[in-house]
């Protein structure tokens, strides 16, 4: 089974990879926006409400909440902790690989249920 980054390096749409320099916004809470990230290289922080939430690693994928809610909006901010590389699928290439590997969807479910016991640990 491919990695969840190696899924969306493979089927995004645009040849290579976006580039954001440390310190840039990739989105604001509130967006619409229609990509799910994968990080290549570099790492991410996700920020919600003006508090530092997590920091997102090489290899991991991050903005699955907006595939998956009707209204398409963050719900935190994502700022390049460091120069970063990041592969992304926009909605209805994501809808396609889900449907197609089933095992990347599970993925998906499995980062964002990691995430939330992330959380729910600091309660």
């Amino acid at each position: 089974m491919l990695e969840p980054i190696k899924t969306v390096e493979f089927y995004q749409k645009a040849p290579s990879p976006q580039t954001f320099a440390a310190g840039e916004k990739i989105f604001n809470a509130g967006d619409v926006e229609e990509k799910l990230y994968g990080v290549v290289s570099g790492e991410v922080e996700l920020w919600v409400n003006g508090k530092l939430a997590e920091t997102i690693y090489e290899g991991d994928i991050f903005g699955e909440g907006a595939r998956v809610h009707e209204d398409r909006k963050r719900f935190e901010t994502a700022i390049a902790k460091t120069d970063c590389h990041l592969a992304y699928l926009e909605r209805p290439r994501f809808l396609f690989v889900v449907q197609q590997t089933p095992m990347f969807a599970l993925e998906v479910i499995k980062s964002y249920s990691d995430r939330l016991r992330r959380v729910k640990q600091c309660l």
